[in-house]
């Protein structure tokens, strides 16, 4: 009972530093949660019974029972740490009146006291009287079955009901008109032998509160308690003799439960509060459905301080997911991933503990009761659970991330590929936990709310029925991707074709496998995946940290006739430049003859790319590039027709005249210049061109320029060429 007695006022001393946080009033009309059903047929005659009747009442000194509860509360200032439950309806509804009148006077006494306390709050003296009167109430509050009210409002509407009874009892024991025979166990005994059926419980007569032992089957010996059928019903009875006046005697408490919910606080209000003046504190405790100004006030500010937080939150938690696409593009790695888990996880932290602490506040400070309590319970309870299954979801992901990273750093690698393999077998083990405790904690929020665990096991049913119906495709599933994962046929970012479908693999997950293609992406159940042949165009490194190659086979066709020395050129300039490219490995250049009259230039080499968008884009570059190289060695051999009226003196100097002009571009070489055709007409001379631009457009620049230089040298010469003839003349770029 020290235990709690300190719980309860550590809570307190949290939530008196709430002043500037969190909750609004939500006092929807829940009476009928607050107490119950409706009293109907004998509870509502029973009732109706406590009204005042003409007969003479019996003053509660003339009562059987009386010289027995004066001896009950003697003994309790003896020895104050008894507990209230007892083996006898007696013993339990005396020591209830006995306890919660004391604590009523000892809550009366400190607030007479306030005067004569110096400051603005309560000195030790004075809170060790409340801490006493506390541990008096928590014992009393005890003798309650409180098991008709959820769990969220159970301890809460427990103690409201607690002062409601024991009002109850004071109109009660100074209205009955008969002699109340409080039956102890020889009573209770002697009660059943004179019933058709032997009963666990007693009622007060001509009333509806009733005491039972039959409240845990799994309690020891036998404790009678007030039912959960009266601790529900109590509040409805309580309003209907809340107006009357009550007989003075000794151990009536008319105004505990009125003094309990206009003030803040839990059993004593502040001191502070009882020194604000008289005026102010009658202005704030004006009441508008049994909530006075002050706390509907108090409510509001916290409601929209705790609202507010509660958006920013989650707007920044939005917002997260709104920018982490684009920043993986633009970081193009996953190494970052974990920190932008791990700030979801700190932005979600705060919630809980927030949403627990305004509950608290709301409870214990504002002191709400009645159906505000409920609906403040109820949502703050809703908002708890809620947000520590996302936080606990959250957090299992981010400890994944985490620790793939750390296994992946173990094995001495800094690959990112390496990083989506191992995320791509911890992530949905850490989603699953995660999805199993947010289901926990939803089963644990409908049982808080109220609902039976009866109902709630239904619930679990549910999922349970659709695992059965769904359970051969699923474990077929499963079974094939631990085959996958175990035989390793195909791994994450490597070029495969599974059935139809040519891809990159970017997910191997429990269920399925996603390959992503030129034009889509395309999800595989891991059963049809494992019955589909696969061909994996990736090469494996012996070594782990080298990440895998995939196969890049380009072919170009060429259909123009060319010369076994631009064959030669061909190659050797096509070798050259997937030599010079870093990201091909392994590169092999060669021709074929195809079945056209013509042959294939064929280029393959392996490229450490894992994405479509890359794979394309060294693809598409490697083919432009042997097309312009194609284009290049081409035009390197140029045909000149001179006129047959050209002289042999002009024929002997016309190759050291095209060697002079080639030579004056420092890029190009002459390879040969051969008179190779004697015509009707003309003198053919055949001269191939060795060029070291490496950019297409400069080789044509050089072209053009030699062709006019060409021109010029051969006109200054007198030397006619030929009609028609082939020298080519490039346009300029």
């Amino acid at each position: 009972m020290l235990a709690y007695s300190h719980w309860r006022r550590w809570q307190r001393a949290i939530a008196s530093g709430l002043l500037t946080l969190l909750l609004c009033l939500l006092a929807a009309p829940w009476a009928g949660i607050a107490s119950g059903n409706e009293l109907s047929g004998p509870s509502r005659a029973a009732s109706a019974s406590l009204r005042t009747t003409s007969q003479r009442t019996i003053p509660i000194s003339e009562q059987p029972f009386y010289p027995e509860l004066l001896a009950t509360a003697q003994r309790w200032i003896d020895a104050p740490l008894d507990q209230v439950v007892g083996d006898s309806p007696q013993e339990t509804l005396l020591n209830f009146y006995a306890v919660m009148a004391k604590v009523s006077h000892e809550v009366e006494a400190i607030i007479l006291s306030a005067n004569s306390d110096p400051g603005w709050f309560w000195s030790e003296a004075a809170r060790r009287r409340q801490a006493h009167a506390e541990m008096l109430f928590s014992l009393a509050v005890q003798a309650l079955d409180a098991s008709g009210f959820a769990e969220s409002i159970r301890q809460n509407m427990a103690e409201e009901s607690a002062m409601q009874l024991k009002q109850l009892l004071d109109y009660i024991f100074t209205h009955s008109t008969t002699p109340l025979e409080i039956p102890d166990s020889a009573g209770i005994r002697e009660i059943n032998s004179q019933r058709s059926k032997a009963s666990d419980s007693w009622t007060i007569p001509d009333t509806a509160i009733t005491l039972s032992s039959e409240r845990l089957a799994s309690s020891k010996g036998i404790n009678f308690f007030f039912t959960a059928t009266t601790v529900s019903h109590t509040r409805r009875m309580f309003e209907e003799i809340e107006d009357r006046k009550v007989a003075i005697q000794p151990f009536a408490t008319p105004t505990f439960y009125k003094d309990f919910i206009n003030t803040p606080g839990f059993l004593l209000p502040p001191q502070w509060y009882l020194r604000l003046p008289p005026r102010l504190r009658a202005f704030l405790e004006i009441s508008f459905y049994e909530q006075t100004i002050f706390q509907i006030s108090a409510a509001t500010i916290v409601f929209v301080i705790y609202v507010y937080l509660l958006c920013v939150l989650l707007l920044r938690v939005l917002r997260s997911y709104r920018h982490s696409d684009g920043q993986a593009r633009t970081q193009g790695t996953g190494w970052n991933l974990d920190n932008l888990a791990w700030r979801r996880v700190l932005l979600l932290l705060p919630i809980p503990p927030i949403t627990w602490l305004c509950n608290q506040f709301t409870n214990n400070q504002i002191n709400f009761t009645g159906p505000p309590l409920i609906a403040s319970t109820y949502f703050f309870s809703t908002c708890f659970y809620i947000s520590s299954s996302f936080f606990l979801f959250f957090l299992l992901e981010a400890l994944g991330r985490s620790l793939s990273e750390t296994l992946v750093h173990l094995r001495g690698s800094s690959s990112e590929l390496q990083l989506r393999r191992v995320s791509n077998l911890m992530m949905p083990v850490c989603r699953v936990i995660g999805g199993l405790l947010m289901l926990t904690m939803l089963y644990h929020l409908l049982i808080e709310l109220g609902l039976p665990s009866t109902t709630v096991l239904a619930f679990s049913a549910v999922p349970g029925l659709a695992i059965g119906l769904g359970a051969s495709k699923l474990l077929g599933n499963l079974f094939a991707g631990l085959s996958i994962q175990t035989d390793r046929p195909l791994r994450v970012g490597e070029f495969c074709r599974i059935g139809d479908h040519l891809g990159f693999v970017t997910k191997i997950g429990l269920r399925s496998l996603e390959l992503e293609t030129m034009e889509s992406r395309v999800t595989i159940p891991n059963a049809i995946a494992d019955e589909e042949n696969i061909v994996n165009y990736s090469r494996r490194s012996n070594n782990s940290n080298h990440p895998p190659m995939q196969s890049l086979d380009v072919r170009l066709n060429i259909d123009r006739h060319l010369s076994p020395e631009q064959i030669i050129s061909l190659l050797s300039k096509a070798r050259k430049h997937v030599h010079s490219q870093e990201i091909l490995h392994d590169p092999l250049v060669s021709i074929e003859q195809n079945n056209a009259d013509g042959f294939t230039l064929i280029c393959f080499s392996m490229v450490a790319l894992h994405d479509w968008r890359s794979y394309l884009d060294i693809r598409e570059s490697l083919l432009l590039r042997l097309q312009q190289i194609l284009d290049q060695v081409c035009r390197s051999r140029i045909v000149l027709s001179v006129n047959r009226e050209t002289s042999s003196e002009q024929i002997k100097q016309l190759t050291k005249l095209i060697t002079e002009v080639v030579h004056a571009d420092p890029k190009l070489r002459l390879r040969s210049c051969r008179l190779l055709t004697i015509s009707p007409i003309s003198y053919d001379f055949v001269i191939y061109l060795e060029s070291s631009h490496t950019n297409y457009l400069r080789f044509k620049d050089g072209l053009h320029r030699l062709n006019q230089a060409l021109l010029t040298r051969l006109s200054t010469h007198d030397v006619k060429i030929s009609q028609p003839t082939s020298l080519d003349m490039p346009k300029s770029a």
